[in-house]
């Protein structure tokens, strides 16, 4: 299936992804992890909810984590350009068949809660409470020093449906994987910020949650961060890298929380600004497609993923597979 043309004139304006909730069994055990070994800095917090950002955000959070019964994810947030997207936004879903409420958040303003086509709980705001700036406070600085959220990564059940769904609000392709055989996707990356995405799709048993990313600053950000882990009792929550994509260029780490929500610590990628920049292909067989350099990636990184909270993912009818570890 064709890529879709990008739609530059949506009609609501999202600017970038914003926030993630992380439904945990031991918030103490979690929060640890998240403070001491990737750096992220509370916010504020309660007997049930721990809100975290990294050093260069100035909204409130980027992270939430939600005390629970079992581990899942809760929602993705999204900021839209001004007030009025959200009532845009509102009657965009509502068009498309799609439940939408008005939801009350702490720390944001008006904020619309919907789903997309296959029932990943996401939620649009405008304004969020805005705190001082301490990406110059080196003093807070620990962990692997993330700057910022970067994107997320689902399951799909069917990418071409993803796509189509998300690229009509606005998300860009940058670049994507597709199948020979089938002419089908098997992975693709959108964006609203500038960078190769906001969001990612790969097939699989979805919708489910692969990955939350952070930007680092240097690819030794993430060496420290392997060295820490490796001796603070981490060494197993390691699960793939160090090593660079195809896709995107970057440099990367994958590693799990004691729940086993995956993050990826990502820098070194490019910018998609322009808004005519054409996708870039990538067939499903090529090696150097998720792993220029480094070892391939395991098996549980392409079946293990969390679950999204009241979503029941189905099996993806595509059987074409990319190249697997041993």
């Amino acid at each position: 299936m064709p890529i879709p043309a990008p739609n530059l004139y949506p009609d609501f304006n999202t600017i970038r992804l914003s926030h993630v909730c992380f439904r945990v069994t031991d918030l103490a055990a979690s929060t640890t992890f998240y403070t001491n070994v990737l750096g992220l800095q509370i916010t504020d917090q309660t007997e049930t909810h721990v809100y975290l950002r990294a050093m260069e955000e100035r909204g409130h959070h980027s992270l939430i984590l939600e005390q629970a019964d079992a581990a899942n994810v809760g929602v993705l947030g999204f900021k839209t350009f001004d007030e009025d997207d959200l009532d845009r936004a509102h009657a965009y879903f509502k068009t498309k068949g799609r439940l939408v409420a008005w939801v009350e958040r702490p720390y944001q303003g008006r904020t619309l809660l919907t789903s997309d086509i296959h029932g990943i709980p996401i939620e649009f705001y405008h304004k969020m409470d805005r705190l001082e700036p301490i990406h110059q406070k080196y003093d807070l600085y620990r962990g692997v020093k993330p700057l910022r959220i970067d994107h997320f990564n689902v399951f799909s059940q069917n990418v071409d449906e993803s796509v189509a769904f998300w690229s009509d609000f606005g998300f860009r392709v940058t670049e994507y994987t597709e199948d020979d055989e089938t002419g089908r996707l098997w992975a693709a990356w959108a964006h609203r910020k500038g960078g190769v995405h906001d969001i990612a799709f790969t097939n699989g048993l979805g919708p489910r949650m692969h990955h939350t990313a952070f930007w680092v600053p240097t690819p030794l950000d993430i060496i420290n961060l392997l060295d820490l882990m490796a001796t603070t009792g981490y060494l197993a929550n390691i699960e793939r890298g160090p090593g660079r994509h195809g896709i995107s260029n970057a440099f990367f780490l994958y590693i799990l929380d004691p729940d086993g929500h995956r993050i990826e610590i990502y820098c070194s990628d490019y910018q998609t600004v322009d808004p005519d920049l054409e996708p870039i292909r990538w067939d499903l067989k090529d090696p150097q497609r998720q792993t220029l350099w480094g070892a391939p990636a395991p098996k549980s990184w392409f079946e293990n993923g969390s679950s999204f909270d009241g979503v029941v993912p189905k099996q993806s009818d595509m059987q074409a597979s990319p190249i697997i570890a041993p």
